[in-house]
């Protein structure tokens, strides 16, 4: 989304995406730690030139041609500068100066920071230097926002890590029996059937050598096949927790967590075990082989793929855990850690990159998960298919986390009858601009919170009456006051 449009600058005013700064007497110090904000998180807007009135509209303070010139050429000089800023992730078309009432303001589109150079900081001061962006501006990271940066930028992942400070006897048997047998069943004459539990380890990333020929369990075999109390000694904050809320009048009508000590507590266990209470309830059409029901639907392997992405994403170093809540209409996965590809690529799909590649890896090897990264896409797809709302992917930090919602109630009938011949030949096209269209209302209101029409339509580029028409049929935007005064938020 273009974060500044020439045309939309009388209704802007500063928000999470967009900074402004005086920048009369020289480059401000503070936007270096605006752009390390704005780039360790989604990406946005430094305008230099521009002072918030105490309406928060804008103007502007009156740079001209010879200001411009030695902002422009001082900034690029500090851009640049690795003492300053440990990485320049800026090229030379995301600067560009323009022209309003007379005045010049230069506008400096910082975006998201691959995962590979973060965190991006200042001053050379890693733990001191490094800001994230909130509603409250600009704030530093704490040491625990920085590691889990740091853990996503070598390719290895960390559930590669061989753990030498344990031996085999932290996998439990039964779990591990279980797994070859699911192996077994899914591809029967597997090379490795006949191979010892050792070698069978190694073979799928479970265990590992290391530098002594000595063999020990890998981060990935004990979150798959440990007991909970062994897990926790490498991954402290380790936590899984489901809960099922059917009844209103009762907190949990179901409820299973990894600290429980009656199960083993490790990753395979609770997929299995939440995988089959998810389905269970969930009123989910089934479909027809000829004249044989077959229960393995799109929705299960939909639901089943939200499921193990949380899964090998979630960075089991952060804390709260991983949770799973169910009520009557609408599933959400809750998992530690931010979006590796970031938002937009994980909903475009096309790339895969876990933050666990062995978990998925061994998941892959019983016939679950997705390596195209085609698994969130294709829960959208499915979710259209069955005309549920559309599912609603958030980010957040500090600490990191990733919410997928999914809700299992149908969206309002079409009444306007120019739409429905679309649909009845098959047409889809309105329908699916309709609802990307919708998704980025949702984005727009997740990020800047409470908003007029015509703040909504000018961020998403789309015209105030087509924009006001969309926000009257979205059940989870609520509206606010009325006629000029009228502002639109998310609910819930």
């Amino acid at each position: 989304m273009d974060m500044f449009r020439l045309e939309e600058f009388d209704s802007y005013k500063e928000d999470n995406r967009r900074e402004v700064k005086k920048a009369k007497g020289g480059l401000p110090i503070s936007l270096w730690e605006t752009y390390s904000a704005f780039a360790n998180c989604s990406g946005g807007v430094i305008i230099l030139g521009i002072q918030e009135k105490d309406d928060k509209h804008w103007k502007t303070t009156g740079l001209k041609a010879a200001d411009t010139e030695r902002l422009v050429k001082e900034f690029w000089d500090i851009a640049n500068n690795p003492k300053k800023i440990n990485i320049n992730i800026l090229k030379d078309d995301d600067l560009k100066t323009y022209e309003i009432q007379d005045d010049l303001v230069i506008v400096i589109n910082v975006p998201p920071a691959d995962r590979a150079v973060k965190p991006v900081y200042i001053n050379n001061n890693l733990f001191g230097g490094t800001f994230r962006r909130n509603w409250e501006g600009d704030y530093h990271c704490t040491q625990s926002e920085i590691r889990a940066m740091l853990r996503d930028v070598p390719e290895e992942t960390a559930d590669m890590k061989v753990l030498e400070n344990m031996d085999l006897s932290v996998i439990d048997k039964e779990s591990l029996q279980a797994y070859r047998n699911r192996h077994k069943a899914w591809r029967p004459g597997h090379v490795w059937e006949a191979d010892s539990n050792e070698e069978y380890l190694r073979k799928i990333g479970a265990a590992a050598y290391n530098r002594n020929g000595e063999l020990h369990p890998t981060a990935a075999g004990l979150l798959m096949f440990g007991h909970e109390y062994d897990i926790i000694r490498e991954y402290p904050e380790y936590f899984l927790d489901y809960r099922e809320m059917l009844d209103p009048t009762i907190r949990w009508t179901d409820r299973l967590q990894s600290s429980s000590g009656d199960w083993t507590g490790n990753v395979m266990d609770f997929f299995f075990r939440v995988n089959s209470k998810i389905l269970r309830d969930i009123r989910i059409p089934f479909a027809l082989d000829g004249q044989r029901r077959v229960e393995d639907t799109p929705v299960a392997k939909a639901l089943r793929e939200a499921l193990i992405n949380c899964l090998v994403n979630a960075d089991y170093f952060i804390s709260r855990g991983i949770v799973i809540k169910k009520d009557q209409d609408s599933l959400v996965i809750e998992n530690p850690g931010s979006i590796r590809t970031g938002k937009k690529q994980m909903l475009r799909g096309g790339i895969s990159d876990p933050r666990n590649k062995t978990l998925l890896k061994m998941f892959n090897l019983i016939g679950y998960g997705e390596r195209a990264g085609s698994g969130v896409p294709d829960i959208y797809a499915v979710w259209e298919k069955e005309r549920w709302e559309e599912p609603i992917v958030q980010e957040e930090y500090n600490p990191d986390r990733t919410i997928i919602k999914l809700c299992f109630r149908r969206k309002p009938a079409i009444k306007t009858g120019d739409k429905k011949p679309a649909i009845k030949i098959g047409d889809k096209r309105i329908i699916l601009k309709t609802e990307k269209n919708k998704e980025k209302i949702r984005e727009f209101l997740m990020e800047h919170g409470e908003s007029k029409t015509s703040e909504i339509s000018s961020g998403i580029g789309l015209s105030v009456s087509r924009t006001k028409e969309l926000l009257s049929v979205m059940e989870d935007v609520e509206s606010l006051g009325n006629n000029r005064n009228r502002t639109y938020r998310l609910k819930g």
